[in-house]
C-alpha cells in the first residue's frame, strides 16, 4: 500500500486515491463487501460508497479498523494512510463559495485543481481558466439573468480564483481547442472581447497553456455533435482519466476506459484538424483587429 501525498490540493480527489486503495487492498485480502462491511459494522453498501469515493466524509475510526481487516500492520503505512484520511476530509477553498455554485460543480473543481493536464473543446464560450472578468462577467450574467449583482459578483470571483492554479508552482498542463464561433460571439460587446482576444494572447505565452482555433474553413471535425467537454489526467497513479460534460442542470463524469478514449481520440483529432498551435496569436490578432 502507497498513500499518495502529492494530490494538488483537492479533497474530493484524495478520497477518490483513497477508495481506490481500499479497493486493492480489500481484493488482496479476499474479502467481499459483506464480508469488510461485517468486519467493522456497517453495511456493505457503505463499503462501496467508501471505495467510490461517494461519501461526504472518510471516517478516520471507518477506515483504520479496515486496514486492519485488511491486514496492514506496518506502523508507518497506516500512519501516512490515516494522515491522508484527515486531508481528504477538509474542506476545498471552493466551499466558501457554496451559496452561489451548484452541489455537483464542486466535483469539478477537485478535479480541475488536482490535475496534472487539462485538455479541453469549447464550443460556445472561452474557457473558464482563460476568461478575463469582464467577459466571466458578462456570460455569467446572461447566463444567470434573474440572480441579484451580489450573487454574479460571487460567481465572478469564483472563476477569477479557479485561475490561481495556471500561475501556482508546478502548474497544470492546459490544452484547449475553441471553435472560431467562441471568439466571433460577442460576449459583453467589442470592447469586452478585444480585451479578452487580448488575454489569450497573453496566456498562450504561457509554456504550460496551448490555445488552437477551429477555423469555419475546417469544416466538420469530430467533436461538432459533443459540444463542450474536457479531459484530465491526474498525476496520482490511481487515477484514471476522466472526462467532464456540463449541462444546465447537472454534469456528467466518464472515467470507463472504452469512453474516455472516444474522447481522448477526439481531442487528438482536434489538434490535427485546428489552426497549428504556433498560428495560434497571429489568427488572434488578427480577429482583435476586427473588432
Amino acid at each position: 500500500m502507497r498513500a499518495e501525498t502529492d494530490w494538488g490540493g483537492a479533497p474530493s480527489v484524495l478520497r477518490m486515491i483513497l477508495g481506490k486503495q481500499l479497493e486493492a487492498l480489500r481484493s488482496r485480502a479476499g474479502l467481499t463487501y459483506e464480508e469488510a462491511g461485517d468486519a467493522i459494522g456497517v453495511s456493505h453498501s457503505t463499503i462501496r460508497r467508501m471505495e467510490a469515493a461517494k461519501v461526504a466524509r472518510l471516517r478516520l475510526t471507518d477506515a483504520e479498523k479496515l486496514l486492519q481487516v485488511y491486514g496492514v500492520t506496518d506502523q508507518q503505512e497506516i500512519d501516512t494512510f490515516l494522515k491522508s484520511v484527515r486531508e481528504a476530509n477538509k474542506r476545498g477553498w471552493w466551499h466558501t463559495y457554496r451559496d452561489v455554485m451548484p452541489d455537483w460543480y464542486a466535483a469539478y473543481l477537485s478535479l480541475e485543481q488536482a490535475a496534472l493536464q487539462i485538455r479541453a473543446y469549447e464550443s460556445a464560450f472561452v474557457h473558464g481558466l482563460l476568461q478575463t472578468e469582464a467577459y466571466a462577467r458578462a456570460l455569467l450574467g446572461a447566463g444567470n439573468p434573474h440572480a441579484p449583482a451580489e450573487a454574479t459578483e460571487r460567481r465572478v470571483a469564483l472563476r477569477m480564483r479557479r485561475q490561481d492554479l495556471l500561475t501556482r508552482q508546478a502548474p497544470p498542463r492546459v490544452w484547449v481547442v475553441m471553435d472560431e464561433t467562441v471568439l466571433r460571439w460577442p460576449v459583453g460587446g467589442a470592447d469586452v472581447m478585444r480585451a479578452q482576444i487580448g488575454h489569450l494572447i497573453e496566456v498562450n505565452r504561457l509554456p504550460h497553456v496551448t490555445v488552437q482555433i477551429m477555423p469555419f474553413a475546417g469544416g466538420p471535425h469530430p467533436a461538432m455533435r459533443a459540444g463542450a467537454f474536457q479531459l484530465f489526467r491526474f498525476r496520482a497513479r490511481e487515477l484514471p482519466d476522466v472526462v467532464y460534460l456540463d449541462g444546465l442542470v447537472g454534469a456528467v463524469y466518464l472515467d470507463k476506459g472504452d469512453d474516455v478514449v472516444v474522447y481522448r481520440e477526439a481531442l487528438d483529432r482536434l489538434g490535427a484538424q485546428a489552426t497549428p498551435a504556433a498560428r495560434t496569436e497571429a489568427v488572434l490578432e488578427a480577429m482583435r483587429k476586427e473588432l
